[in-house]
């Protein structure tokens, strides 16, 4: 497929947010497309070159792109400024600068491999070489395939299309709807829509049935329902397990003989940050081969106690990490495994995985299982979880025993159980920015005074807002925020987005932040779970509880059902 053909289409999909348009325009792509070519049109359309959890980067900033739209359109590099500052979209700056030329015609695969050649390119004055290979690229196309080109190399595709439009369009071209949970099941347990998609034309649906868990590639985490009270529990699964709940990082690790890989909930690869996690798994797991997934907690070696998300998540950097090991170590509480030695673990019971779990690990000082209790009584989870609460932890994970590992799955195999009074929500909501409002008053200096929240639709793939957020904010992270919002900030609203209030400055969704509010409240003012009447669901009086969660992608901020749900538990009375 010529790379021009692509990015008609990239066109075509721009210009809609109406769900079942994207469905067709995708399966007609996906029909036109080899199995050489379909793997990289499904990267190149979620706007990377590789799944995350690859880490292949093309490490092009804009300072960067700048240079090389200078270089490759014969412009000053000042002129290529002016533009970005007026059009605050690098591919437009591209497009403008190179209008009239046709380019070459090259294929999608030869694009492709240009950009995998400059994202690979390191070393000395790999800068500068990058700046190179990129212009010579800009020089090869027409200036409608630069634009995109510009797009892709700084991670601003922004088509605003998610996983479940690219099964469900898969599936559609395939000429079979029902095909969507075999591919998704398929999705769930690699993580990567371009293998799904390749094997799919290469092998049938027949390949994708056969398509097995495998170290190294990081299965999608299976996710919590919420109940308010020990004895809603105990009705709904019997006898369970009922584990801490613990506010760390979630890792998947993944073992091969010496070789770790680690990867966080929204699956980017990890290794690096945990390298006492990294030493322990080799020495005292005893398995060759294995997938454990747990949480990984900074904690007071002199006293032993576990120290709060918003320590840990000092830990979430590249550079320094030996230093700030000894200075925030950590513990790593697993509480599943997944895969042992060529066995697939994920469709067994929970309490077949979780002896086994407990099996291989070796006693030692930094990773242990997870605290748990099994009962069907509610008076035990009662006095487990105020142990758990009175010890700074999160609260409870109820789990039923019987259950298989639910990738990418959220159901009431695993139920979530949190403090929270009646009448009240005392439970934390993860919120996606996706705008802001500028300062006031006192805040003026800052040039923001609050910002837009918003949960997610995962039926209609759109973020639905819910609150307006000011509270909770230092002087310090109002400063930060407002540097990083404007770093993805949009000339207008993004189509993903519903909202009837109006940002002063509509931002990409990409940041969730965690916050509390005082209730959940019916208001005709957001959009989230919106019923006939134009009612919707808001957050009263909400508060940030931290800074952004870098460990959550936009699409993990909470739902809009879940939100409902919420709202329908708080006024039962639960624990207190």
């Amino acid at each position: 497929m010529k790379f021009l053909t692509l990015t008609e289409y990239f066109e075509r999909l721009e210009a809609t947010s109406k769900r079942l348009e994207m469905f067709d325009i995708l399966a007609e792509l996906f029909k036109s497309a080899s199995s050489e070519d379909i793997d990289k049109i499904i990267y190149l359309s979620q706007g990377q070159l590789l799944p995350p959890f690859h880490g292949l980067e093309t490490g092009i900033s804009e300072k960067l792109i700048e240079r090389a739209i200078s270089e490759a359109s014969n412009e000053s590099l000042k002129r290529v400024q002016q533009a970005y500052k007026e059009t605050g979209d690098m591919g437009l700056v591209s497009e403008k600068l190179m209008h009239g030329r046709k380019g070459y015609e090259l294929t999608v695969r030869q694009v492709y491999e240009e950009l995998t050649d400059i994202a690979m390119t390191g070393g000395s004055k790999s800068v500068e070489r990058k700046i190179s290979m990129l212009a010579n690229l800009f020089k090869g196309v027409s200036s409608r395939e630069a634009k995109y080109i510009a797009r892709l190399v700084i991670g601003k595709l922004r088509l605003g299309i998610g996983d479940p439009t690219f099964l469900e369009s898969l599936s559609l071209a395939h000429g079979d709807r029902e095909l969507r949970p075999v591919l998704e099941r398929a999705y769930n347990i690699c993580c990567d829509l371009g293998l799904v998609a390749r094997t799919l034309l290469e092998q049938g649906i027949e390949g994708i049935a056969k398509m097995r868990v495998n170290v190294g590639y990081p299965i999608r985490m299976a996710l919590c329902e919420r109940l308010p009270s020990p004895e809603d529990i105990i009705e709904k699964m019997g006898r369970a397990a009922i584990e801490a709940k613990y506010d760390g990082f979630r890792v998947q690790c993944h073992k091969d003989g010496d070789k770790i890989d680690m990867f966080s909930r929204n699956l980017e690869k990890t290794t690096h940050m945990f390298p006492e996690i990294a030493a322990a798994i080799i020495k005292y797991v005893c398995a060759k081969k294995m997938i454990i997934e747990g949480e990984a907690l900074a904690y007071n070696e002199e006293s032993g106690e576990l120290l709060p998300f918003q320590v840990t998540i000092q830990r979430k950097r590249k550079h320094g990490i030996e230093d700030l090991s000894k200075e925030l170590p950590l513990k790593f509480f697993a509480f599943d495994l997944l895969f042992l030695d060529d066995e697939d673990y994920t469709g067994r019971p929970f309490a077949e995985r979780r002896a086994k779990l407990e099996a291989i690990i070796a006693e030692n000082s930094i990773i242990e299982p997870s605290e748990m209790v099994i009962t069907e009584n509610p008076a035990d989870i009662y006095r487990f979880f105020d142990n758990t609460i009175a010890r700074g932890l999160e609260g409870a994970v109820a789990k039923r025993l019987d259950a298989p590992y639910s990738a990418g799955a959220r159901n009431f195999n695993w139920i979530k159980l949190k403090r929270s009074y009646k009448g009240e929500l005392s439970d934390t909501v993860d919120v996606c920015i996706v705008g802001y409002f500028v300062g006031r008053g006192a805040r003026t200096k800052f040039g923001i005074g609050g910002i837009l929240g918003a949960v997610y639709d995962n039926k209609s793939e759109t973020f639905k807002t819910i609150s307006k957020i000011g509270s909770g904010f230092s002087d310090e992270e109002l400063i930060e925020l407002k540097s990083l919002l404007d770093k993805i900030a949009l000339k207008h609203k993004h189509k993903n987005v519903d909202s009837d209030m109006k940002a002063d400055v509509w931002v990409e969704p990409q940041y969730v932040i965690t916050v509390t509010a005082d209730e959940l409240t019916r208001s005709p003012m957001h959009t989230a779970g919106r019923d006939k009447d134009g009612i919707g669901y808001a957050l009263r009086f909400p508060r940030s509880t931290g800074f952004i969660r870098t460990d959550k992608k936009a699409v993990d901020a909470n739902t809009v059902s879940e939100i409902i749900t919420m709202f329908e538990q708080q006024k039962k009375v639960s624990i207190g």
